[in-house]
C-alpha cells in the first residue's frame, strides 16, 4: 500500500544588479540576480516549500528564517539537502517533481539539463523524475518587464 502526498511551492524575487543568478543550484551568467537573504535561488525555494507543504512541515521561512545570520548568502542547495533529509526521516521519497520558471531573460533552455541533473542528484532521484519548464510573461507585470523572476513547483511524495 502506498501513501501519497502532493505539495506545491511558489517563490518570486526582484532582480537587482550586483547579485549572482542561481536557479536550481546552477549559476547562470546574467547581469542581474535575485534580491534575497540567501543566494535567493527562487526555483529551489519553491521546491522546498512544495516538499515541506506536502507533509505539512511548515515552510522555508519557518525552517530557515531570513533573520538568522547563519543563512546569509547560503547556497539554497544546502538548504534543499536539509529539507530532503527531513522528508526522508518521515519515510517519504520523491516520486516526481514538476517545476516552472517564469522570466523574460535569461533563456533557460541552455541550462535546463544542468539544473535537472543538479536537482536530481541533490534529491537522490533519477533525472526522469524531475521536469523543468520555462516561460515568459509576454511583457506583462514585473516578470514581463524583467524586474523579477518567479518559480513554481509541484511534488509528489510517496511512502511504501
Amino acid at each position: 500500500m502506498y501513501n501519497f502526498r502532493i505539495g506545491m511551492g511558489h517563490d518570486i524575487h526582484a532582480l537587482v544588479e550586483g547579485r549572482e543568478l542561481w536557479l536550481g543550484g546552477v549559476k547562470i551568467p546574467f547581469e542581474l540576480g535575485p534580491k534575497g537573504h540567501s543566494d535567493a535561488d527562487a526555483l529551489i525555494h519553491a521546491i522546498m516549500d512544495a516538499m515541506l507543504g506536502a507533509l505539512a512541515l511548515g515552510d522555508i521561512g519557518q525552517l530557515f528564517p531570513d533573520t538568522d545570520p547563519a543563512y546569509k548568502g547560503i547556497s539554497s542547495l544546502k538548504l534543499l539537502a536539509k529539507v530532503a533529509e527531513k522528508v526522508a526521516e518521515t519515510g517519504y521519497k520523491v516520486g516526481n517533481l514538476d517545476c516552472m520558471i517564469h522570466c523574460e531573460a535569461p533563456k533557460i533552455a541552455p541550462y535546463r539539463a544542468a539544473i535537472v541533473e543538479t536537482l536530481a542528484k541533490t534529491l537522490k532521484v533519477e533525472q526522469n523524475q524531475v521536469s523543468l519548464k520555462a516561460g515568459t510573461n509576454e511583457g506583462f507585470d514585473a516578470i514581463g518587464k524583467g524586474q523579477a523572476i518567479a518559480c513554481q513547483a509541484i511534488v509528489l511524495l510517496f511512502r511504501e
